[in-house]
């Protein structure tokens, strides 16, 4: 009885957990740990053999206040997580003896304001971003100046496969916002954008656009003062500054009719204000887990080519699906996209990028 216990598992929470655990897809090169199994459990196993107290915080599926690891004879501390974690994407850190550290097996991303550890629980629809044997396109850092707030400021564009190849062609453009605690780095770098877009490209299921990804000046408040934010500053920076650089120095199809903007989460929320402020701009929105528009918000509904909006299941799926329902009953092209299983966090972005994607610029 024992060797089958241990062959299969041992218990967790009332559930057997499967002893079929493999190195997150993003760990540092040759590191072992964490780990993550078939049913979406997180192992960890972290060295501190002066330490005299670990604790994983992992968010959802993790013991309320972390995961506690245990500490072994040979200094290293191990546990998992009491629940299995929800598909996609995921930030932690690690707290030894009160002390706010990454895992040092784990690559980090820049999350919360932080660079933080993050860890992969294999999805299964993770076929849409993974990396195959397509054409890719580029990811590229520029460096634009601004006026403004008197510096070169950052941005990066993704151009489709073949972009420098067909110097004839011109691309539409859409502006894509990270949320609260990231930066542009996040749609890349968590989000795989790029991935999805030379493999939706690669399938024939889209248009090839161009993307562009900038810092919206969002980490300045502190979590809990958003209604504190101003969007004056990120306003002028992409509009007047942003915009104008990117059709200058790349093939775009530079009018309002093949220009959109969309966001996640806090990114939504300066979308939202942004694409009513300037509906001369922007032609096609979309709200990622980032709020909803009304009919009477948007003055003239020849200007506005589509409404996306989208969230997960565990967000608040019937204010999307009831805000499309009155946009569509007010005649604007709207569309609605829930996530299944997923709450605030980058597999519904991921997932409501896809569905986005094919319905951008179609006409």
């Amino acid at each position: 009885m024992l060797s089958v216990f241990l062959l299969t598992g041992y218990f967790c929470s009332g559930q057997t957990i499967v002893e079929d655990f493999k190195p997150s897809t993003v760990n540092q090169p040759g590191q072992e740990y964490p780990q993550v199994n078939s049913q979406g459990y997180a192992r960890f196993k972290i060295s501190a053999p002066q330490a005299q107290s670990v604790v994983v915080s992992l968010g959802l599926g993790g013991a309320k206040g972390g995961t506690a690891l245990t500490k072994g004879e040979n200094g290293f501390w191990t546990g998992t997580t009491t629940g299995a974690m929800d598909e996609g994407f995921h930030y932690y850190h690690v707290t030894v003896d009160g002390g706010v550290f990454n895992d040092p097996g784990a690559l980090n991303f820049y999350g919360s304001t932080r660079w933080e550890s993050g860890i992969e629980i294999p999805a299964h629809d993770q076929d849409f971003y993974a990396l195959k044997d397509v054409p890719h396109g580029n990811v590229q850092q520029i460096l634009f100046p601004s006026k403004s707030t008197n510096t070169s400021r950052r941005a990066y564009v993704y151009t489709p496969p073949g972009y420098s190849k067909e110097q004839s062609k011109r691309f539409p453009v859409l502006y894509l916002q990270h949320g609260w605690g990231e930066d542009e780095t996040a749609w890349s770098n968590q989000g795989r954008v790029n991935l999805i877009m030379d493999n939706l490209i690669s399938d024939g299921k889209i248009k090839p656009f161009i993307i562009v990804m900038t810092y919206g000046m969002t980490n300045e408040i502190k979590w809990g003062g958003m209604a504190s934010f101003k969007i004056d500053g990120f306003q002028t920076v992409l509009v007047d500054e942003l915009i104008p650089y990117i059709d200058t120095n790349f093939r775009t199809l530079a009018n309002h009719a093949n220009r959109a903007m969309a966001g996640l989460s806090m990114g939504g929320m300066e979308t939202k204000t942004i694409t009513l402020n300037k509906p001369e701009v922007f032609s096609h929105y979309a709200l990622l887990s980032g709020g909803t528009y009304k009919p009477e918000d948007i003055k003239n509904k020849s200007k506005v080519k589509l409404i996306f909006l989208s969230c997960g299941s565990k967000e608040r799926p019937d204010g999307v699906k009831n805000a499309v329902t009155g946009l569509k009953e007010a005649g604007f092209n709207a569309v609605s996209y829930v996530s299944e299983g997923t709450g605030h966090e980058f597999q519904t972005w991921r997932r409501s990028f896809k569905e986005l994607a094919p319905l951008l610029f179609k006409n």
